[in-house]
């Protein structure tokens, strides 16, 4: 009687074993299908970047506003240079008189002072007022530019519905897989011809 209750007692403990670890597999099982589930729910987000030196060197209206400021900056230096060469051909014309007793009195030298003091006053206001102009127009041309750049980018991305769209220059890595800046100068440059044709 003894050796069949010590039988019992075995098996009921290896029963009760094998049912506890038959629940830890079970719960183990349960967790992992858990985890996978969250996962499954839990997606990246789905984000894209473009270089924005690309879209600067390539899209069309970034080029004319490029081209723009470089003959804006040569019309400044030109006008810095004619104001300068004039100034100097005035200076260079008291001193050729001064050498060779032009002047007979010192009224008249002293106008030609004043009005040589004048031209070099007049010409840094007008260089000045050039320059300010200049830098209105440059900074007005950006914001064209970052506006059509962003309408667009807000545009594609309705059909696409990317999480974020990025600038390469905000991150360190990329995958290049997620590079679409080629995309966006080619849809930037279409609308662009579309707009210039009218």
């Amino acid at each position: 009687m003894k050796k069949s209750a010590i039988f019992a007692i075995i098996a009921l403990a290896a029963s009760t074993i094998a049912a506890c670890s038959g629940n830890a597999d079970e719960a183990a099982d349960n967790k992992a299908a858990a985890t996978a589930e969250k996962t499954e729910t839990k997606s990246l987000p789905n984000i894209r970047y473009i270089d924005g030196d690309s879209v600067s060197a390539h899209y069309n209206l970034a080029k004319d506003f490029k081209e723009a400021s470089l003959r804006a900056i040569s019309k400044i230096d030109n006008a810095r240079n004619a104001k300068g060469n004039e100034i100097q051909k005035f200076g260079a014309s008291i001193e050729q008189k001064m050498r060779s007793n032009g002047y007979l009195s010192e009224e008249s030298y002293n106008a030609d002072m004043a009005k040589y003091n004048k031209m070099q006053q007049d010409a840094a206001v007008y260089i000045d007022n050039l320059q300010r102009t200049t830098e209105q127009e440059l900074a007005q041309q950006q914001l064209q530019l970052n506006d059509s750049v962003e309408n667009f980018i807000k545009q594609y991305n309705k059909t696409k519905g990317y999480d974020a769209i990025l600038f390469k220059a905000a991150g360190v890595y990329f995958n290049p897989d997620l590079d679409i800046t080629k995309e966006i100068i080619d849809g930037l440059n279409a609308r662009y011809n579309k707009v210039a044709t009218k």
